[in-house]
């Protein structure tokens, strides 16, 4: 989200492919320039620098957050979701900079959104509205949003998407990963070739606006009846593969609510995780992803505002299933069977449970140990965690038991990852036991 009066957020996308590389390309020779200076400087302090040393300054961290954040599209949003999915797993310099692109965006001058409204509407496109802000009230990594209102009263907020994403997802997506690997932040011997090819296939599903409407459409459907939850309506007359309008919904911010009163966090967080539950067990369709900019909260009615659902896909029936039977097993206290059912849906490799079953037993009595305390679980108590990451660490030290589990179970885990961190963020309690309990034993 940006500063609307912060001009100097202004910058043009760059569109076509080779525009693209050359901007990766000189995000190498940056951040290469950076680290022959810092080696210079540290060969001159009589040190000898690691390579990993040389490369994470704050300088080069500086640069690549500000080139991603300048080519938006699939390179800044890849950058979101992994800062998002790795939590504490990440390393604290990579951390930074995939932070810092959940918090940046440049937006569109004016000439680049009046030529793509143009191509998308017709050139006398102003004609149709009253008012049309220029200046947009949030950008991100894939679009920028306008309030605008019609002639007929209508108050949209309109999804106008960066000229160039589409085309230019895989391609960004591949330079991004060579990016990580030459940084030398990937281990090398893991494949995360399934996980890209699934990463190109999601963020060009979220490039597709009319599919977002669509399920923009469903959810309203689906949660029609619920006094919770607001979710804007479509409007089709302005809806085009590229540009989403819908009506406009007042909330603020999700994470203003760190300085509410604990029953309004908790009462908010308890109504985020019972939809991120009828997701995976009821609708058996999830919106995947938890970035927070995507829940906004109306304080004078207690609804959440719901946007954003553009990553939705579809629950399997067999990763439903395995959810509920993980979680039944470790709210039942059986740390075999969460091991088995942990095997069997993938969360870990049998290589993994053969090499290090002590450490694995161990995550799951702390797992377990959470689980199991009565009242309310406390997000704001991360003491747990430090245990986790250990014992998660000295797993994947061992080469030969890195595991990346199936990328449908990945999605459905990465909201519900995110939306815990969101938890932690707010410091709320919540009686998760009695809420996943309601849920187990839907069919």
């Amino acid at each position: 989200m940006t500063d609307r009066n912060d001009k100097s957020r202004d910058r043009a996308v760059p569109r076509g492919r080779l525009s693209r590389f050359g901007q990766f390309g000189r995000l190498a020779s940056g951040v290469a320039g950076g680290m022959i200076a810092e080696g210079a400087r540290r060969l001159a302090d009589g040190e000898r620098p690691a390579m990993r040393e040389m490369m994470l300054t704050p300088a080069n961290v500086t640069r690549v957050a500000e080139r991603l954040s300048h080519l938006r599209g699939a390179a800044m949003k890849l950058g979101q979701m992994i800062s998002m999915d790795a939590g504490d797993m990440l390393p604290p310099e990579l951390s930074e900079i995939m932070g810092r692109l959940r918090e940046n965006a440049h937006r569109m001058p004016p000439q680049q959104l009046q030529k793509l409204l143009a191509a998308e509407w017709g050139k006398d496109w102003r004609k149709r509205f009253v008012r049309f802000g220029a200046t947009p009230i949030a950008a991100a990594s894939i679009g920028q949003v306008h309030r605008a209102t019609t002639h007929d009263g209508r108050d949209l907020a309109i999804k106008v998407q960066y000229p160039g994403v589409r085309e230019s997802i895989d391609s960004d997506v591949d330079n991004v990963a060579t990016l990580l690997r030459i940084s030398n932040l990937l281990p090398s011997e893991l494949d995360i070739g399934p996980l890209l090819i699934e990463a190109k296939t999601q963020l060009h599903q979220e490039a597709d606006y009319q599919r977002e409407g669509k399920y923009l459409s469903r959810f309203g459907e689906l949660l029609s009846n619920d006094p919770d939850y607001v979710i804007p309506v479509l409007d089709d007359e302005f809806t085009t593969p590229r540009v989403l309008a819908m009506s406009f919904v007042e909330g603020k911010a999700i994470e203003t609510l760190a300085d509410a009163p604990q029953d309004i966090r908790d009462s908010a967080m308890t109504q985020l995780f019972s939809l991120v539950l009828r997701e995976i067990f009821e609708f058996g369709m999830i919106q995947s992803d938890p970035n927070f900019a995507n829940y906004r909260y109306q304080p004078e009615t207690g609804r959440l505002v719901l946007l954003d659902f553009g990553a939705t896909r579809h629950v399997a029936a067999d990763i439903s299933a395995g959810y509920r039977h993980l979680i039944g097993a470790a709210l039942g206290g059986d740390r075999d069977l969460v091991r088995t059912q942990a095997l069997k849906t993938g969360f870990v490799s049998e290589v993994a449970v053969a090499r290090h079953r002590d450490r694995i037993d161990n995550m799951i009595d702390i797992i377990i140990g959470e689980l199991s305390r009565p009242g309310r679980f406390d997000f704001g108590d991360r003491s747990f965690v430090a245990g986790l990451t250990q014992q998660g660490m000295d797993v994947a030290a061992d080469k030969a038991a890195w595991h990346i589990p199936p990328t449908d179970l990945l999605f459905v885990q990465r909201k519900i990852s995110g939306t815990a961190l969101l938890a932690a963020r707010l410091k709320v309690r919540i009686d998760v036991r009695a809420m996943v309990e309601e849920f187990l034993h839907i069919a």
